[in-house]
C-alpha cells in the first residue's frame, strides 16, 4: 500500500507541472520560427537578391529570437508564481493528507525546474541569476518547513 501512495505522489506531482507547461502553451503559445527560402544554386543574376533575402532572413530570425527570449522570461515567471502556489497547497492546505501535499510538493518542484529551463533559455544573465535565486531560496524555505520539523522530533 505505500508503494502506491509514493507512486500516486509521483503522478500527481507531475500532472500537476504538465498541467501548468501545458496550460502556458496553450494561452501563451510560442510562435513558430521564421521560413527562410534557402536556395543553393546562386548565379550571378539572382546573388543580389538571394543576399537581400538572407538580409531579410537573419533579420527575422534576430527579431524572433529576442521575442522568443521575452517569452522565455514570462513563462519562467508565470511557472515560478505556480509552483509557489503549489507549494503554498501542499503546506498549508494538505498538511494532513500526506499524499496529495506530497504530490503537490512534487508538482511544485517538477514546475520550478520547469521555470528554472525556460528561465535559462532567456538571453538575460541577470534574469537567469535571479531565477536560480528564487529557485534557491524556494526549495530552502520549502525543506526547511516540510523536513525542519521532522529533523528536530528525530534528534530530541
Amino acid at each position: 500500500m505505500n508503494f502506491l501512495k509514493i507512486v500516486y505522489a509521483v503522478l500527481l506531482g507531475l500532472i500537476l507541472a504538465c498541467f501548468i507547461g501545458l496550460g502556458i502553451e496553450a494561452f501563451y503559445p510560442t510562435e513558430n520560427f521564421p521560413e527562410c527560402n534557402n536556395t543553393t544554386a546562386v548565379t550571378d543574376s539572382t546573388a543580389k537578391v538571394q543576399t537581400a533575402e538572407q538580409k531579410k532572413c537573419e533579420e527575422d530570425t534576430k527579431a524572433y529570437q529576442a521575442r522568443v527570449s521575452v517569452q522565455n522570461r514570462n513563462v519562467s515567471i508565470a511557472a515560478t508564481l505556480a509552483s509557489i502556489l503549489f507549494m503554498a497547497v501542499s503546506l498549508v492546505i494538505f498538511t494532513e493528507k500526506e499524499v496529495f501535499s506530497n504530490g503537490f510538493l512534487l508538482g511544485a518542484m517538477f514546475t520550478l525546474i520547469y521555470s528554472v529551463i525556460r528561465g535559462m533559455m532567456s538571453d538575460d544573465a541577470k534574469f537567469r541569476f535571479i531565477v536560480i535565486s528564487v529557485g534557491l531560496l524556494v526549495i530552502l524555505i520549502l525543506g526547511y518547513i516540510k523536513f525542519g520539523k521532522q529533523l528536530e522530533k528525530a534528534v530530541k
